[in-house]
């Protein structure tokens, strides 16, 4: 009979999963086999066009491209069937295992420990999906190997399993292979390849990386097609290809989407170029800095007018482009913030059918010590989100800066792969909802890092991040986040926990943006969803009450169930290797990863609230708030 592997039947995920979790190149698992998910390439049906300028702009200056468009992921409307609607997928890895043990390969250490033994096949020696056993003589089940191999470039193959059972690439043996284990840990060294002439092989062998022990990368791209493949370059200029690395197909460092997100903000560059159309010729051609935008609103009450609602940065940057070559602009977070603190106070009940609205609540009900520490608290009534992948990495994750961008400078040791051949879109979702903003005095922030006991805490989380640098073999220009932004992620993280429990969202469903550079000091909780959830109106309501929220959030970080050991832990301690981590952990800050921007690194209670090990360095006292 001729082998015939079986047609994969369609399967469905959500639209955001092939952005956040299953997009180009990831790995998926179905009932009766794993795949592959296609290159964008292979993304069929009408798409829909999703419009954010600064989002596309950033890209375009990431990927170097001319242009880029964005497109929400094809959905399948089309029921008669007739029209190719969906993501098409590759059968991968192309390795089984049979479910049968064979019983003439069973082996017995000489401990008696016993290793069940079952047939490891090639699809192209499977009949209808299944495999034709020679010992049973009937069709059993197979199941995906769960072992493939893959490079820090973010190439992906088959593991050559005869060369590594037989030590050598060029070795012809070509009989019946099995895979061997013992117990049921799962532990690499328990788990041996044997070959029916006798050469068997364990799979720890795999650890010793520099060894090469599964060869060095041929760059294949199976998400791309059969003939996708590129040079693959080890990082470091040795001119060799970079090891093969063993991955476990549902391992979590198997994939890692690098998706810039932003916030949709109103129009103000059209407005702003209005503005300085109308002051060029007679009053701002001629100023240099961004001193002299503030020097002639002080003095001419005409442009001051003309130019309410908008910074001195954002005035200057606009003459700048007037007159030379384009600039590089702000960051996505600090055009961001900038709106947020920029909101008015209005107590008006409506709110307009809008992506962005926002209002600034008073604050005289705030106690003496938290006046003195936040600046300003905005209800974000609506919101719209835009996520979009521009790549993924394998092996390490690359996280946005805290300024919401991707650094190519510091990849962390890994390479970004494409999610096409030739890339002319990239995925894309938009999400709405609503959220609450909560600004922080620079003032008191500058006062509490000048605190000596702040310093000393600063410099016992800096050693943990040069550890961690060690650890992992990451450039010297990597640089710590800084213990503002360490303090505000560590503070969202509480807050979310919280007023989770009050305001009517999970707290999986709220996220988390920390702003902590130039244009100030904020977090921002919002929530978003393509579905119904994210227009419930809890979070404003959050905002209304923060006082009450606020202080359960300290409350939650004083004491942790792990404590003393959570607040005793030292970041640079190399037997935990917690070096991302002061006093943190899933008993008190760590959080569901989608909320978190960070992948819940870089978090530190200490630095909010006081612990049972003291220290002094909280932002805020025992009995101040």
């Amino acid at each position: 009979m001729k082998s015939a592997h079986k047609i994969p039947a369609p399967g469905e995920i959500r639209q955001s999963q092939l952005i956040t979790t299953f997009g180009p190149g990831a790995m998926l698992d179905l009932p009766d086999h794993s795949v592959v998910i296609a290159g964008l390439e292979h993304w069929w049906g009408e798409k829909r066009r999703i419009h954010e300028a600064r989002l596309e702009d950033r890209l375009r200056e990431q990927l170097e491209l001319p242009e880029v468009a964005l497109y929400a992921p094809p959905v399948d409307s089309d029921t008669s069937g007739r029209t190719r609607v969906g993501v098409k997928t590759y059968v991968f890895p192309a390795w089984f295992v049979a479910q049968e043990d064979d019983a003439s390969s069973t082996y017995t250490d000489p401990g008696g420990r016993v290793y069940r033994s079952r047939p490891l096949v090639h699809w192209r020696r499977l009949q209808q999906g299944r495999f034709r056993s020679e010992t049973a003589r009937r069709l059993v089940s197979v199941v995906p190997v769960r072992f493939v191999q893959g490079c820090k470039n973010g190439h992906l193959s088959d593991i050559d399993w005869y060369a590594f059972v037989h030590g050598s690439f060029s070795n012809p043996c070509r009989l019946q292979l099995y895979l061997q284990e013992g117990g049921t840990g799962g532990d690499l060294a328990d788990i041996f390849v044997r070959c029916a002439c006798g050469a068997r092989r364990v799979l720890g062998l795999v650890k010793m990386e520099k060894a090469a022990v599964l060869g060095h990368c041929t760059g294949q791209r199976p998400w791309l097609g059969k003939m996708a493949a590129e040079p693959c370059i080890a990082r470091g200029g040795s001119g060799e290809a970079e090891p093969n690395r063993l991955l476990v197909r549902s391992a979590s460092n198997a994939y890692f989407p690098q998706v810039l997100s932003v916030i949709s903000l109103p129009d103000r560059g059209a407005a702003l170029r209005q503005a300085v159309d109308e002051l060029w010729e007679d009053e701002l051609q001629h100023e240099e800095s961004e001193a002299d935008v503030a020097r002639l609103r002080r003095k001419r009450p005409k442009i001051k007018a003309r130019l309410e609602g908008f910074t001195d940065a954002e005035v200057f940057g606009e003459m700048l482009r007037r007159r030379g070559p384009p600039v590089p602009g702000p960051s996505l977070k600090q055009v961001e913030i900038e709106t947020l603190l920029a909101a008015k106070e209005d107590e008006s009940d409506d709110v307009p059918e809008v992506d962005f609205f926002a209002q600034a609540r008073p604050l005289a009900g705030l106690s003496p010590a938290f006046r003195a520490r936040i600046a300003r608290v905005v209800l974000v009534h609506r919101l719209r989100e835009v996520m979009a992948q521009l790549g993924f990495t394998r092996f390490e994750a690359v996280t946005p800066t805290i300024e919401g961008e991707i650094d190519e400078s510091l990849q962390l040791g890994v390479q970004r792969a494409s999610l096409a051949l030739d890339t002319k879109w990239l995925p894309a979702i938009e999400n709405r909802g609503e959220g609450v903003f909560v600004a922080f005095s620079p003032e008191a922030i500058d006062a509490w890092r000048s605190r000596e006991a702040v310093k000393a805490r600063g410099r016992q989380l800096e050693a943990g991040f040069e550890a961690w640098k060690r650890d992992k073999g990451l450039p010297a220009e990597l640089r710590f986040v800084g213990l503002p932004y360490l303090m505000l992620h560590s503070l969202a993280h509480l807050l979310i926990t919280a007023v989770s429990l009050e305001c009517g969202y999970s707290a999986s469903s709220i996220r988390e943006r920390v702003y902590a550079g130039q244009g100030g000091y904020g977090i921002l909780l919002y929530t978003g969803s393509s579905g119904s959830e994210g227009t419930l109106g809890g979070l404003v309501q959050v905002g209304l009450h923060l006082e009450a929220h606020l202080r359960a959030a300290l409350e939650l970080g004083r004491l942790c169930s792990s404590d003393p050991i959570c607040a005793q832990h030292r970041p640079d301690d190399p037997h935990e290797e917690r070096f991302l981590h002061g006093a943190a952990c899933h008993g008190c800050l760590l959080i569901a990863e989608p909320s978190c921007e960070r992948r819940n690194d870089f978090l530190d209670r200490a630095l909010v609230v006081p612990t049972v090990e003291g220290g002094g360095a909280a932002f805020f006292p025992e009995g101040e708030a």
